[in-house]
């Protein structure tokens, strides 16, 4: 059998995965918060975490991944008091949107995906362990987890209390009885949304969300918790904390796993810089197996820059591979030099490349490999035909149907002036038209 290796954060080191169960895998990952589209950068751990998914599927006999959706949050709340929206609402529109735009890129649905909403009991119920168990008390309406409490705080990010305070990374207030200290249950005025609780009207803080909800779907152990880098600290960290504490566990994730940094255009991505990019608005000029592609062609854990002509790059490679594996049937596993690649730390570069050379020599390894990298999920037929939706100066299929047969007949007339004006027009609109023996395809280039 395979053996999965993966960097772990915790340790610093790539290890052999070994699961807790061998019969039934477990993985959380934190999921959007819905006040907004998703940008490209919430997309990569999305894209990263479904193709070890779908790599683990293949690997083991159940997998259950888990996958968060934040709808209790104070930038949502800020949202709602500036559009004058109802909540509800804000968080049920992004939600529909980030599952289409996701689809699109060829992300798998979660098994399981909570909202914080529907989980407000467990917080409460844990929050409640943790001062039961001298972890975390209350100030001036608030809940708080005292971190001078837990010795090893800190494990994961593997900063000191100086380091953590010098870098302004908590939140200074008077109520603390530590800098460090976080907050587990904030009260809620009267525009802001609550849950009535021990401690008053009021809503959770972020992080003891994902402790509930992992705890409530996947036990107090499970085996892999990924997300971004820009999560360890504090986000991570203070899960591990209100977990380990509150229920008592030695460990919480066996395994820690973070891609990296995203950059766009070169520089941070920013709205001033015009180099912000929604993932919904990308679609509009890309399909999506383009974007997926180039969200993989760099090592998940290190820095990617993403820019619009890597996209169109993408495409193109797409465009080779979908020729090439037109009219195959998928009838065999991928390959073994792709599957190895993939179980070397997800190391989606070099399964780009044995894909690059299977193009070339093994259209049916191709598809198959492809297929277990969310590639190749469609015909070659409507790959080609993509447009962008809602673009009106793209020609619709029955138009080009109709331009073709109009060329024939200028070809079996002798009018070769019309036939070369009818395929230069389509030309000059991105249709594409192969003659050959068995007549006119076209695509869209």
């Amino acid at each position: 059998m395979t053996t999965m290796r993966i960097h772990d954060t915790l340790s610093r080191a790539k290890v052999d995965f070994h699961p807790l169960d061998p019969d039934h895998v477990r993985i959380y990952v934190c999921g959007p918060t819905v006040y907004d589209y998703a940008h490209i950068g919430n997309a990569r751990p999305v894209v990263v975490f479904d193709v070890l998914v779908r790599l683990m599927r293949r690997l083991f006999p159940k997998v259950t991944y888990v996958r968060n959706i934040t709808d209790i949050d104070d930038k949502i709340n800020a949202r709602a008091l500036e559009s004058g929206r109802d909540i509800r609402e804000i968080t049920e529109e992004t939600a529909k949107v980030y599952h289409e735009d996701m689809l699109a890129v060829g992300a798998l649905p979660p098994d399981v995906e909570p909202r914080a909403t529907e989980h407000v009991a467990q917080m409460i119920d844990m929050i409640e362990n943790l001062i039961a168990k001298g972890h975390a008390y209350e100030a001036e309406g608030h809940v708080v987890f005292s971190v001078p409490s837990m010795p090893d705080y800190g494990m994961l990010s593997k900063l000191d209390r100086r380091e953590i305070i010098a870098g302004a990374r908590v939140d200074v207030a008077p109520y603390k009885k530590d800098a460090q200290d976080f907050v587990l249950w904030k009260p809620s005025d009267g525009e802001t949304p609550g849950w009535d609780s021990p401690w008053g009207r009021g809503r959770p803080g972020w992080h003891i969300e994902c402790s509930a909800m992992s705890y409530e779907h996947l036990g107090d152990k499970f085996d892999i918790h990924g997300g971004g880098v820009d999560l360890v600290f504090p986000h991570h960290e203070n899960e591990i904390a209100q977990s380990k504490c509150a229920l008592g566990v030695d460990a919480f994730a066996t395994y820690w796993m973070h891609n990296g940094y995203l950059m766009s255009e070169g520089e941070k991505m920013s709205k001033s810089l015009g180099n912000f990019y929604t993932v919904h608005e990308l679609l509009e000029e890309f399909p999506g197996e383009a974007i997926r592609l180039l969200l993989l062609q760099t090592h998940y854990r290190q820095p990617l820059d993403f820019t619009k002509a890597g996209i169109a790059e993408a495409r193109r490679t797409m465009d080779r591979w979908y020729r090439a594996a037109d009219g195959v049937e998928l009838n065999r596993p991928a390959a073994p030099a792709v599957i190895d690649a993939l179980a070397d730390d997800l190391n989606t570069p070099k399964a780009i490349a044995e894909l690059h050379k299977l193009s070339s020599c093994d259209p049916a390894g191709l598809l198959a490999s492809a297929r277990l990298m969310g590639f190749l999920e469609q015909s070659a037929e409507d790959w080609f035909k993509w447009q962008p939706p809602n673009s009106e100066d793209m020609l619709d299929d029955m138009t080009i149907h109709e331009l073709i047969k109009e060329r024939v007949r200028a070809r079996h007339n002798k009018d070769f002036t019309r036939s070369d004006q009818i395929r230069d027009d389509l030309a000059a609109k991105g249709i594409i038209l192969e003659d050959g023996p068995a007549g006119t395809s076209w695509r869209r280039g």
